[in-house]
């Protein structure tokens, strides 16, 4: 297979049909429906590479379903309420997340996406999810703990710590995938951790490198939890998060299992060939004043001296023809890493094969249960 083969909504704009196909890749766990990712994708035929029209496309869509689906709660039809309330979710966040530096309409926006899944929340029956607060110093990162399908009565069930990528939050990863690991008893902590989510925009906690230092209270909070075996927890995450998740493996060796999907191995050594907006994001969320001092700062994000150390068993995923990160990233961390490696390697020019999500998505959550069973 080769590239060609990949969608693209806008031919002449990769990182739209990426960002597209981020809502897409949402619905078969609810998460968008097509004919309205759709509308949002026709009347941005004409204006492709605005970002500005394509926050604003993205949110009036979100309002008219998040509109339509406080109507449906109101009228007592709450189940297919929350179903609309969670596309909306969805929606506000796709939108918001090529607008650097984040302004107030964006975090508005942003707010709105975070609130309609909260809401939704209080009707979804299965998966049950809780929105939660992990302590962290002198304050605590948002969280949704996903509750393992079957609940069960008795006894403690596997876990799976889910940390988000540069510019994703905890709200699209909730669509990414998770119903997959919940449906074979695997609970899930899905955090917003520093430069992310909610922690970035109204809680002031930047980007960092040490993933451990947040990732040792995640799991501290998560081993807690009366319902958690705590000999059984992993880890996963994507994009940027494919290095803060082998990261915490390194450092935490409690972390039984880790999945690594389309992170870099170098940071820095990617930085030159990373899209602009991508450099900017980085050095809004790291709090950097200038790109060179960004460019430094990203040097630090290196799995450099530190794979080694990872001795779980672990899932690496990438595209062999990812825009983003290269695929030698990936086979470099098979390389290293001391513990037992799975290297799925995706014909797929789309960042985290993107384009065939549904292969890894599936395959990594048969390997965790495998892993945590």
């Amino acid at each position: 297979m080769s590239e060609e083969l990949s969608f693209n909504y806008f031919p002449d704009n990769y990182r739209w049909s990426h960002g597209l196909l981020i809502g897409l890749n949402m619905a078969p766990w609810g998460g968008a429906e097509i004919g309205e990712v759709n509308r949002v994708g026709l009347r941005l035929k004409k204006c492709v590479g605005d970002d500005n029209a394509w926050f604003r496309e993205w949110a009036r869509e979100a309002r008219i379903v998040e509109d339509r689906g406080r109507e449906r709660i109101a009228a007592g039809h709450t189940i297919s309420g929350a179903q609309y309330l969670q596309r909306a979710s969805a929606y506000y966040h796709v939108g918001e997340r090529f607008l650097q530096p984040k302004s107030k309409q964006g975090n508005d926006a942003y707010m709105r996406g975070v609130q309609a899944l909260r809401d939704a929340a209080k009707y979804i029956r299965r998966p049950r999810l809780e929105h939660v607060e992990v302590p962290y110093g002198v304050t605590s990162l948002p969280a949704i703990f996903v509750h393992a399908e079957p609940a069960k009565k008795s006894g403690k069930v596997p876990a799976m710590v889910f940390f988000d990528g540069l510019d994703v939050t905890k709200e699209i990863q909730y669509f990414k995938g998770v119903a997959d690991l919940v449906a074979r008893g695997i609970a899930c902590l899905i955090v917003d951790g520093p430069g992310n989510g909610e922690s970035i925009r109204f809680r002031g906690l930047y980007l960092r490198h040490d993933t451990e230092h947040y990732a040792t209270p995640v799991f501290d909070y998560l081993a807690a939890r009366p319902e958690v075996d705590p000999k059984r927890i992993g880890v996963m995450a994507i994009s940027l998060g494919g290095y803060y998740a082998p990261r915490a493996a390194a450092f935490d060796k409690r972390i039984k299992a880790c999945v690594a999907l389309g992170g870099p191995f170098d940071f820095g050594a990617a930085w030159d060939n990373l899209p602009e907006l991508t450099r900017e994001a980085f050095r809004v969320r790291s709090h950097c004043k200038t790109q060179e001092e960004a460019k430094k700062n990203a040097a630090t994000l290196s799995l450099v001296g530190v794979a080694q150390d990872i001795t779980c068993p672990i899932f690496i995923v990438n595209g062999r023809l990812d825009r983003i990160i290269p695929a030698e990233d990936a086979e470099r961390l098979a390389s290293e890493v001391k513990g037992q490696v799975k290297l799925m390697m995706i014909d797929d020019g789309n960042h985290i094969a993107n384009n065939r999500a549904y292969r890894w998505r599936s395959q990594s959550a048969d390997w965790m249960a495998e892993q945590l069973k």
